[in-house]
């Protein structure tokens, strides 16, 4: 199964992309995996916050296939431990699906009929975190689920 994580815009900060890409070649040891950057919407300011979502949400599901596993990371989803995490990994890996998909949004979340397109929503924090540093602790986050799954010494619990 191939992993990959959509989001919206560059990541602007240096040090971001830094931990980011260390990240990103740790995970491709354990699987494929990808990021998919989907460029800003350029007349954001002048668009509400619904139409931003919608436009924006277009935009990701043309990268989505139809038999793809949609998860959605938003702060109102689901909360897990990293442990959790794991295990909904596994799952996801056992049933065979094509792609896992892992999306982030824009700053106003997603368009509710890409909500009702994902199979699941995650929450990393009931905090609110800029988008650009969700990348780097989603990468982190998936490299710790996955060396959980191989029984390394990364994670300690």
């Amino acid at each position: 199964m191939k992993v990959r994580l959509i989001v919206i815009g560059k990541t602007e900060e240096a040090w971001l992309r830094s931990g980011i890409h260390e990240y990103e070649m740790r995970i491709k040891h354990y699987l494929p995996f990808e990021i998919i950057e989907i460029p800003a919407l350029k007349n954001a300011a002048t668009l509400s916050n619904a139409e931003q979502n919608l436009r924006e949400s277009e935009m990701i599901s043309k990268q989505i296939l139809p038999d793809d596993v949609l998860v959605l990371l938003d702060e109102k989803g689901e909360d897990m431990r990293s442990i959790e995490f794991a295990t909904f990994l596994n799952k996801q890996f056992s049933a065979g699906g094509k792609n896992l998909i892992f999306t982030i949004g824009g700053p106003f979340g997603f368009d509710p009929d890409l909500k009702k397109r994902a199979r699941f929503i995650l929450s990393l924090s009931k905090m609110t975190f800029s988008h650009q540093m969700v990348r780097l602790f989603f990468t982190e986050q998936l490299y710790r689920a996955l060396t959980i799954l191989r029984g390394e010494s990364y994670h300690h619990d």
